[in-house]
């Protein structure tokens, strides 16, 4: 199984979110899937994709010139993908992937998951988009979503929708199924 992941790729966060990747990526390699990612290090990114190579996985990185004139190309990747832009970036990934999985992150992580959200929406993709709320960090999200459909803005029973999990073992017993 192709893997996408979206995550920070911000260095100084905590320890634990650091080693949520470090687990994620280890799942991934000790089970035979492979890892798709921004191509880029710092943060889940880097550890989520190291974790993955360390343990086994096939790495496909996709990134676009900004980031690799930043310095900031990863060196782990079995296959590079190089885009043109941060949206061929998202569709490439979204392409490459079988399931994707959102792990914390900021604005870009967040652009990534409603991007894969809206697109499944309009029947782009039938993919599903797991979203770890590790230690509750999506709770306002979640709480966004219930205010949106509370006012009709979202339909109360949608035909697609994010998945929310709590936990790694919640989110490999999904992926298993």
């Amino acid at each position: 199984m192709r893997i996408a992941v979206y995550c920070s790729a911000k260095d100084a966060i905590p320890e634990e979110y650091l080693q949520l990747g470090d687990a994620l990526g280890t799942w991934i390699g000790k089970n035979g899937h492979t890892l798709v990612y921004g191509g880029a290090t710092g943060g889940l990114m880097s550890r989520t994709s190291d974790a993955a190579k360390a343990a086994g996985a096939h790495v496909i990185g996709v990134i676009p010139p900004r980031i690799k004139a930043a310095g900031r190309l990863a060196t782990n990747c079995d296959y590079l993908i190089e885009v043109n832009n941060m949206s061929e970036r998202k569709q490439r990934m979204r392409d490459e992937a079988d399931v994707i999985v959102c792990l914390p992150g900021s604005y870009g992580t967040l652009d990534e998951m409603m991007d894969a959200t809206s697109s499944a929406i309009v029947g782009e993709h039938h993919k599903p988009v797991y979203v770890m709320n590790y230690n509750g960090f999506y709770e306002p999200l979640k709480a966004q979503i219930t205010h949106m459909q509370e006012l009709n803005f979202i339909p109360a029973q949608q035909s697609y929708e994010p998945i929310f999990v709590n936990s790694l073992e919640e989110l490999y017993k999904n992926l298993k199924s």
